[in-house]
């Protein structure tokens, strides 16, 4: 039984007893140390994770060399490459781990399989896709909107615990500046 994952779903939708049993049949639990790799570009992502324990972000390298973090998974979130999950093409992105993490990987074909058998978890899925989405919209408007300076007072605001929780030069690659400047506002005690 994964109690994380249930308390999660059930936020969202109602569950019997025995969809809990049979949601719980369909996931596998992964253990990755820290700064392990869970995909790499060229590989196909092996389905959706969701976070039970630790930190972990998706990213890609420019062409500049640089890495770009475009999403971080935490407890109770989701994380994947819907790309390649959705159009059965090689990844594009990394995903790795920040910290020691557990998930749970929910392949494509235990996806399709569990929407079958406990069609409400369709209805789970649309609404964390839905909010995924809504954060990236807002991500984005952020960025065109914000400064880097009201950008980063915002996040953190937002997410206190959790920004103390990740290295500074990969919280500046999320928020869309360098290092240096995370670290002269942080001087500045914002």
């Amino acid at each position: 039984m994964y109690p994380e994952l249930i308390n999660h779903i059930k936020r969202y939708i109602q569950l019997s007893a025995a969809d809990e049993d049979i949601i719980c049949r369909y996931f596998e639990l992964k253990k990755f140390k820290k700064k392990e790799l869970i995909l790499e570009p060229g590989k196909l992502c092996a389905g959706n994770y969701f976070v039970t324990k630790g930190l972990v972000r998706q990213y890609f390298v420019n062409n500049k060399l640089n890495e770009q973090i475009i999403q971080f998974g935490l407890e109770n979130w989701w994380i994947a490459d819907q790309d390649s999950l959705l159009n059965h093409q090689p990844a594009t992105t990394y995903i790795q781990t920040i910290e020691a993490s557990e998930l749970l990987l929910l392949s494509e074909k235990n996806r399709i399989a569990l929407f079958e058998t406990v069609p409400q978890m369709e209805s789970y899925f649309r609404v964390m896709m839905q909010k995924a989405f809504i954060a990236s919209q807002r991500r984005i408007g952020y960025i065109f909107n914000q400064n880097d300076e009201e950008r980063y007072r915002h996040f953190t605001g937002l997410f206190p615990g959790f920004v103390q929780r990740v290295p500074q030069y990969m919280l500046a690659s999320y928020l869309g500046f360098t290092p240096q400047f995370l670290s002269r506002l942080r001087a500045k005690k914002i």
